[in-house]
């Protein structure tokens, strides 16, 4: 069965449903009952993040064991920002840039297929390619492609929603991507062959990846925490658009029998912390996406490169003398 995609949220208040509402005292509990509330607060703590109706969080709990990892991300909003880095002693300035590009169609009609083609620029290090896929049922990923090391399936959750992706990443060689960007070469060059069979049956009729738009770049800096008093390692990241709008988002990744444990503490450093929960939540990759639309449609010079189809027909203008 096909994994559904959330995005609901529970009620705010000490309850996300029936399973969590206050029993009426009747009289005093069993032994049984008393077992039945003690197991229930992991999920309670829990539920201060993920924020789902209960049938939502009984499937992701149901879903979790057949993923490889589970990744908790909160996207801060913007009003909160310095006061996040403040709070956590973040520091972006001298952090790692990488550039971030998407590749999609003009209409987005690979993401709302639930494709995703990203590449990055790494400074100093290896670039990279994804191709992503979501929602995926783990059970009908082929087999090949399940044992294959650079085949990740992860939950990916955030305060009111959750959704099971499967990643096929390939490294690629320092400076491939602006190579590729700068010199207009064939998109195709970042992805691997089996990347390429896995998006081609996914492209509208008629397309390669070398008529897909870019969508980028993005300026993205991330910084990899170890705070006091939470005991696994927070990720901030930071993207900066070209008109200078930044997102900010923290998250940690976990075991797939952790997601309670981990989503509960998260919730309590954050809380203590002051950093709000409850704010509107959004992938980067559709604020990404979104942006360069609304860019390209107000017809912003260079916002997203053309299609190679479109380019191939337009006639070669001649190159004017520079001056002396």
């Amino acid at each position: 069965m096909r994994p559904k995609t959330t995005n609901r949220r529970a009620r705010r208040s000490n309850s996300a449903g029936p399973l969590y509402r206050r029993r009426a005292r009747l009289g005093p509990r069993t032994a049984t009952e008393g077992d039945v509330m003690t197991a229930r607060k992991p999920v309670r703590a829990a539920q201060n993040f993920w924020q789902l109706p209960e049938d939502d969080l009984d499937g992701l709990l149901r879903l979790a064991p057949q993923a490889d990892r589970v990744e908790l991300k909160l996207l801060i909003p913007i009003d909160g920002h310095q006061e996040t880095c403040d709070v956590l002693g973040i520091q972006f300035a001298d952090a790692p840039a990488h550039r971030v590009y998407y590749l999609d169609t003009p209409d987005r009609q690979l993401h709302r297929r639930g494709v995703v083609a990203r590449v990055r620029s790494i400074r100093h290090r290896p670039d990279d390619s994804v191709v992503k896929l979501r929602p995926v049922a783990p059970a009908d990923v082929p087999s090949s492609l399940r044992r294959s090391k650079d085949f990740v399936v992860e939950i990916d959750g955030m305060p009111g929603s959750y959704v099971c992706s499967g990643a096929l990443k390939t490294r690629l060689g320092s400076d491939d991507v602006e190579s590729v960007m700068s010199d207009r070469r064939p998109l195709h060059a970042l992805f691997s062959a089996r990347q390429r069979a896995l998006l081609a049956p996914r492209l509208p009729g008629g397309l390669t990846i070398d008529d897909l738009m870019v969508f980028g770049p993005v300026d993205a800096r991330r910084r990899k925490l170890t705070l006091s008093g939470f005991d696994r390692t927070l990720l901030a990241e930071q993207w900066t658009f070209p008109d200078r709008s930044q997102i900010l988002e923290l998250s940690t990744r976990c075991a797939p029998d952790q997601a309670l444990k981990a989503a509960a503490t998260t919730a309590a450093f954050l809380g203590t912390h002051g950093i709000d929960l409850t704010g509107p939540q959004q992938t980067k990759t559709l604020t990404t996406l979104k942006f360069f639309t609304a860019r390209a449609t107000a017809a912003t010079p260079s916002a997203i490169r053309e299609p190679e189809s479109r380019r191939r027909q337009r006639p070669r203008s001649r190159k004017r003398p520079g001056r002396r």
